[in-house]
């Protein structure tokens, strides 16, 4: 069992050897890099690419096992899937050769997820949950409407109990897990075991269904919009990518794409963009969670232009932006003529006299803050209506704030700084205590 592990998104794909060199793939991503090489290392063509459910925060590489393997597709018949699959209900099975892997209808982080069971002969492995049962806790039920919310939730509690219904010692290998968007899950483990589950996950200490769905609901923090479709562009199936490249790009070239409506996303580590930039970039340090923020934060339909350093892996960037469904004009090859600009970065001691933006996520925000903040998490930046004012905004890091500090900047506000830091660092740096709460 190999796990492919995507730290941006918070997944984890699998790599099953089956002998006589073939493997099976579970949930590949379209950035199919790491599972490429650890087949190519250990000399594996994909024989079988299995889908738990219609993704929604990565594009799948089914396809495209299919066409340079010749994987044969495993996925629910229930998903509908508008491309060659064998369509799978509760209790098919498909003999790998030697292992077989029986599917079981385990709905609730979509209506069409599937789990796999893992055989040899009778003696179950392990079982593949996807989205349903997690390393403490469950993938979410929102991202196919609200109207379907409580009904997935409900179908999520069941599911939850057959899993637990399998032996202790059964080996969980789900697909999401921390830093997932699709998942709550606040620990570093990434796969587990049923008995460890029935101890320390506690949705399986839920004494009914109704307290279940309560508690899971409260527990739904926001995601990217591009949630809401990726799950159908994987039920028709993603186009095959073919050649994936950073394109050069001249100044005349770059400034035309602006007049057209495009954006330059700025992928430097924030101090870089700091201290000088293109006026109206935008900025979103590569690092594993830029798929995300580039997701959250454009139209899939808006023109990209990259600026880079040098040493930045163009590689990583198209992937990056593929894998859920984005495209690159190309990069900025040379100087640019146009206006620049800088943005001040600063430490936690400098904090003072002006309001403060903390864009991190809810939960990080009501864990503990710095009193009078200003709270709006960064997806929500572009739309929130923030008045024009002295601002210092900040986030963990830096990273963060520096991306909401020039969406903003680029909107027209002037007078911004950003704490190289986070709220730790100011409680440090002034002896005073956060806040904590909304």
């Amino acid at each position: 069992m190999i796990p492919i592990v995507d730290e941006g998104l918070g997944n984890s794909a699998y790599l099953v050897e089956l002998g006589d060199g073939r493997a099976l793939a579970v949930d590949a991503s379209r950035d199919l890099r790491a599972m490429r090489a650890e087949a190519q290392r250990r000399a594996l063509t994909v024989a079988y690419a299995a889908e738990t459910h219609l993704h929604a925060d990565f594009l799948t590489g089914a396809l495209e096992l299919a066409a340079s393997d010749g994987a044969r597709i495993l996925a629910s018949a229930a998903g509908q899937r508008g491309f060659e699959h064998t369509g799978l209900r509760d209790g098919d099975e498909v003999d790998l050769g030697g292992l077989t892997l029986r599917a079981w209808e385990t709905p609730g982080h979509t209506g069409e997820h599937l789990a796999y069971l893992l055989l040899d002969g009778t003696r179950v492995l392990g079982v593949f949950t996807g989205g349903s049962l997690i390393v403490g806790a469950a993938a979410r039920t929102d991202l196919a409407g609200p109207e379907h919310t409580e009904p997935l939730a409900r179908a999520q509690y069941r599911s939850l109990r057959r899993l637990a219904g399998l032996p202790d010692e059964t080996e969980i290998w789900p697909t999401h897990g921390a830093g997932s968007f699709c998942s709550a899950s606040p620990g570093a483990e990434r796969t587990s075991t049923i008995g460890r589950q029935k101890l320390f996950n506690p949705l399986l200490d839920v004494a009914d269904e109704d307290t279940f769905v309560r508690r899971f609901l409260d527990s739904l923090g926001s995601f990217p919009p591009y949630f809401r479709r990726l799950g159908e562009i994987n039920r028709t199936g993603p186009a095959l990518v073919g050649r994936a490249r950073l394109e050069p790009l001249s100044a005349v070239h770059v400034r035309a794409l602006l007049e057209d409506g495009a954006v330059i996303v700025d992928v430097r580590p924030a101090r870089a963009f700091a201290a000088r930039h293109i006026a109206g970039a935008i900025s979103i340090a590569l690092r594993p969670q830029f798929a995300s923020w580039l997701g959250w934060l454009l139209d899939p339909g808006t023109p990209v232009v990259i600026m880079r350093d040098r040493d930045q892996d163009p590689d990583e960037i198209v992937w990056q932006a593929l894998k859920i469904g984005y495209s690159v004009a190309g990069e900025l090859a040379e100087a640019w003529p146009g206006r620049q600009a800088s943005i001040p970065l600063i430490s936690a001691d400098r904090v003072g006299g002006e309001a403060i933006l903390d864009v991190r996520q809810h939960a990080e925000y009501t864990a503990g803050h710095i009193p009078a903040a200003v709270h709006v998490e960064l997806g929500d930046i572009p739309g929130a209506g923030l008045p024009d004012e002295p601002t210092v905004v900040m986030c963990g890091h830096g990273e963060r704030a520096m991306t909401a500090a020039s969406v903003l900047a680029r909107a027209g506000h002037g007078r911004l700084r950003v704490l190289n830091g986070g709220p730790d660092d100011w409680a440090k740096a002034t002896g005073q205590q956060l806040e904590q709460g909304a």
